[in-house]
This record gives C-alpha cells, structure tokens and sequence, in this order.
C-alpha cells in the first residue's frame, strides 16, 4: 500500500479511537509516578507546581472552549464513528491554525505529563501525542480535501497545521456560544479534574506509601463533578443548552 493511503488509513483507525489515548498515557504516566517524589521535599512545593500543571490543562481547555465557541453545528465534534464536516472552518482561531482542538489537547496533556516533574516522562508523551495526532490530522485534511476542494486547498496553503501564525486573524463568522461550549465541553472540563485528582492520590501513594485525597484536590473535584452533574442533567433532559445552528 502506497505510504499515503498507509497515512490516511491508519489515521482514520485512530481517529476513531482517538478517544482511548489516554489510557495509554495514563500507562505510561503510572511507570513515571513511581520515581515521584515532592520538589524539594516540600508538599507546599509539590501543591504550587500542581497548581501550575493545572493551569496549563486548563489553557488546553481553553483553545478548545475558544474554537468550540464560534463552530457551527456538525464541525469540530467529538465524533468518533466518521468524518463530519458540513462546513469548512476558515474564521477565528482557524484564520490562525488549521487544528486549534488539537492543539488544546495538546496543552491539556503537557500540564498533565508534567505532573511527575520528570523530564523524560514528559518527552515521551510528547512524542506518543505526535506520533498518534500526526496520523488524524493527515487522514482529517484528506477528508477535507477530496469535500471542499479548491477552498480546502487556498485556506491550508496560508494556515499553518499545529503551529499558530500570529497575523491574519479573520472574525469568526458566528458569535460566540456559552450554550454550545456548555453542551458540548463539560465532559473534558471534569475528564482533567478526574486526570489530576488521580494522579494527586496515586503521587501521594508513591511517595509516601498511603492512599488520601487532601482538602484542596478534594473540594476541586468536588466542585467539579458537582458542575458535570449539572450540565449534563441540562443537556440530557431540558433544551436549554439548545442553539439553532450550534
């Protein structure tokens, strides 16, 4: 098989079980957390760098909120069965880079591999992250391709595919959406907080050879599940979250 119709094959096997990457990494975070030891053997050290690790999650999330904001309905989905795309975004964040969710991912998981401050750990998932993403995208601009043609062709040719530009934005064409990242994001807002309170109680266990949650990790997932619940009950059982064209 010719290596291009390898890429697109391939691509699209993983990106329909996109969804299972991090248990992979959750494998390979697990053999790191066993050398996890507190920076400078100070909890309050180890709480900050969390915090930190949180944070750049969070950014991750961010880019995604940004992107999922201003999409239209049937683009930018968490599908998983197909390629969807009822349109071809252009405007906003896609004036900038062609795979913005992408590249959410891509913060949310780096806050998360470097949880264990370990250098290589994060290197490899690094690595596990492109070599994985390489494929989708490649099998993803192919769809887009052989369906929009010509107007696939000019936007990529200026638009950069992981890497942002930092000049030619273009105003999104729809405005933004509250009720569309609501619906739409919830399950990666708590999937992090479940991600980090569980590398929280597995770092403590490692390093000092008992299971607890602490007061802080506790109200965060706390809260957070408490926000899940709500959105969800929202989403599964009223219109609310409901959008015309989101």
């Amino acid at each position: 098989m010719p290596l291009k119709e390898e890429f697109e094959k391939s691509g699209n096997w993983l990106f329909r079980w996109r969804s299972y990457l991090p248990l992979l990494l959750i494998g390979i975070l697990m053999v790191g957390l066993r050398e996890f030891e507190y920076p400078g053997q100070s909890e309050i050290m180890d709480d900050l760098w969390e915090i930190i690790c949180l944070a750049i999650s969070f950014s991750g999330l961010g880019i995604r909120i940004f992107t999922i904001g201003h999409t239209p309905k049937r683009t930018s989905g968490r599908n998983t069965s197909k390629q969807v795309a009822d349109t071809l975004n252009t405007t906003g964040i896609y004036s900038l880079v062609r795979h913005p969710l992408y590249l959410g991912n891509f913060f949310i998981w780096l806050g998360i591999s470097l949880f264990a401050h370990l250098w290589w750990l994060t290197l490899i998932c690094i690595l596990v992250f492109w070599v994985y993403y390489e494929r989708i995208m490649f099998a993803e601009e192919a769809f887009l391709r052989n369906k929009f043609g010509s107007d696939y062709e000019n936007w990529a040719g200026n638009t950069p595919a992981f890497i942002p530009k930092m000049r030619g934005w273009k105003k999104p064409d729809l405005p933004f959406s509250v009720k569309n990242v609501l619906k739409r994001e919830y399950n990666g807002f708590f999937g992090i907080i479940i991600m980090f309170t569980f590398l929280e109680v597995a770092g403590d266990y490692f390093a000092e050879g008992k299971l607890e949650l602490d007061l802080m990790w506790g109200l965060i997932f706390g809260t957070g599940f408490v926000v899940f619940v709500m959105l969800r009950t929202l989403k599964k059982r009223t219109n609310i979250l409901s959008e015309k064209g989101r």
